[in-house]
Parts: C-alpha cells; sequence; structure tokens
C-alpha cells in the first residue's frame, strides 16, 4: 500500500473543496487505497489550523476528519533531522516523510527541498493512476 504524509495545506484544501484532488486523495485514505501517516506534531498542527475560525471550516468536518486520520492513521515517532527547511513548522511533515518512507504531499512544494518523494496533489494523483 501507498504511504503518504498529507502537508496541512492539503488537509484545508480537501475539506474547503470537495471536488479538487486534495479531496479525491482523502478519500482514498478513508477507503483504505492508501495509508496516512502522522506524528503527534503533525496532528497537533492539524487540530490547530483546522478550528481556526479564518477557514471556516466546519467544527463536525474538522472533528470527523481529525478522528478518522487518528483512527485509520499509522503514528510514528518523529527523528527530527538537520536538513536546511524554509519553514521549520514544516520539519515534522518532512521528517515524518523520511522516517516511514512515505510520499510528502503538499501545496507548498517551495517549502520543501527538490526530492523524488515530495509532490503536489496533482503529481501524486498522475503517479497512481
Amino acid at each position: 500500500m501507498i504511504k503518504v504524509v498529507l502537508d496541512t495545506n492539503v488537509v484545508v484544501s480537501a475539506l474547503m473543496s470537495p471536488a479538487g484532488n486534495p479531496a479525491r486523495i482523502l478519500d482514498m485514505i478513508f477507503n483504505g487505497i492508501i495509508q496516512v501517516y502522522h506524528s503527534e506534531s503533525i496532528l497537533f498542527e492539524y487540530k490547530d489550523v483546522l478550528t481556526r475560525p479564518s477557514l471556516k471550516i466546519l467544527p463536525e468536518k474538522a472533528n470527523r476528519f481529525f478522528e478518522i486520520v487518528c483512527e485509520i492513521g499509522t503514528s510514528v515517532e518523529l527523528i527530527i533531522s538537520t536538513v536546511q527547511l524554509p519553514h521549520e513548522n514544516d520539519r515534522a511533515f518532512y521528517d515524518t516523510a523520511r522516517r516511514c518512507a512515505a510520499i510528502l504531499i503538499t501545496g507548498n512544494i517551495k517549502h520543501y527541498p527538490a526530492e523524488d518523494f515530495i509532490m503536489t496533489p496533482r503529481e501524486f494523483l498522475d503517479l497512481i493512476s
């Protein structure tokens, strides 16, 4: 099974636009087609960002996502890397994906080094189709 780590921006996009590529990826996770991985830091960021009033994500939708990811996702303990990243808060996603040999799916590709395991939602969908 393909392993993925979802950057928070992909989750936000999926919850705000149910017809987009991020939502297709979420559906694949929820239907057991791909396996999502997370760390405690990632779950903390999901919870923090998805509950921001400015995003206007329905609390029921955010809570349901969080419950499902906690239930079916695989939790890993982080081993912190020293790779240079423009934004330190992206480290948990990068390190989690590296730790479990997963694909990191992000809408902010420029926030990460140019590595084969880091891709946009469109690139990921093209890869698996």
